[in-house]
């Protein structure tokens, strides 16, 4: 087992669906308390152990889901060739990887606070109940929305944990008005959720016919492709709409910005079958939609 063919196991490129929305929770969070920051610079030790935190969890999650999922995987041509189906990784290689993945996502949380740590277990039962909702219905999009919705609220958390501990979470008043997490990072989290929604059942259209013959449940293959069409459309409304009411940066031009990434994500819905490489293309915009909004925070 060589570094490469670990990269290749968890999918490395798609950290890039994740990486900008943990680098957007940890700039709200850094601007929201930036009057209580010792450094106002944008970088500082607690980015590194968000980023540490982060890569645990991404590799985890994958981790498990190939582990899981490796007799589903194998019974998909698409899917035959990976490492577990394949047989070029053993399970035992992919629960020493899942371990040392779940180290670094609790090294990460315990070197930035007491909240962080504690409240590592959610992102991790989150990711060991996807795999499993695939065998019972089509909402397991849904859930993989969860999962990556999870990552701004996360970074927020572990900024915000260092100033104000749990009432981080329940409040500076006990679930009364003095949410801190209302309403940007809520918003943030729940547009980023039903964004990875829209993009997962559209990328399940590749397995349609695998996945009814084998009995999974996914979008497509339960509705067809033309209700799976307008479904995304739907949710494109709707992060969009998230993402506007979420204006992390009270600026009209991220507003703009958010749309004209709306307009051209249901552009590439709508002209899937004039794409050569739907897949790909899919693939391509919805990484740049997550960077393009990181990127007007910066701006």
């Amino acid at each position: 087992m060589d570094f490469k063919q670990i990269m290749s196991f968890i999918k490395i490129e798609h950290t890039l669906f994740s990486l900008p929305f943990i680098l957007v929770g940890y700039i709200v969070a850094n601007n929201q308390f930036n009057d209580l920051l010792d450094d106002n610079s944008i970088f500082s030790l607690d980015l590194v152990w968000i980023l540490v935190a982060g890569v645990g969890a991404r590799g985890l999650a994958m981790t498990l889901n190939r582990i899981i999922d490796k007799d589903i995987d194998a019974a998909n041509p698409r899917t035959a060739s990976r490492h577990l189906s394949s047989g070029t990784m053993s399970m035992k290689t992919a629960w020493i990887l899942a371990g040392l993945f779940l180290i670094m996502l609790l090294f990460g949380a315990g070197m930035l606070n007491e909240v962080a740590l504690q409240m590592s277990w959610l992102p991790v039962l989150a990711f060991v109940i996807y795999p499993y909702t695939k065998r019972f219905t089509w909402l397991c999009h849904s859930w993989l929305g969860l999962c990556l919705g999870l990552a701004p609220a996360g970074a927020w958390l572990a900024i915000a944990g260092d100033f104000h501990g749990w009432q981080a979470l329940t409040g500076t008043d006990g679930f009364g008005s003095g949410l801190l997490w209302h309403p940007t990072i809520l918003y943030l989290s729940l547009g980023v959720a039903i964004w990875i929604t829209a993009f997962d059942i559209n990328y399940a259209r590749m397995d349609i016919i695998s996945d009814r013959e084998n009995g999974v449940n996914s979008f497509p293959a339960r509705f067809g492709e033309d209700y799976t069409t307008k479904t995304s459309f739907v949710l494109i409304l709707i992060w969009m709409l998230c993402f506007i009411f979420s204006n992390p940066v009270q600026e009209a031009f991220y507003m703009y910005l958010v749309i004209i990434l709306a307009i051209l994500n249901c552009f590439i819905i709508f002209k899937k079958n004039s794409l050569q490489d739907f897949q790909t293309t899919l693939f391509r915009v919805s990484i740049f939609t997550g960077w393009a909004i990181l990127l007007a925070m910066l701006i």
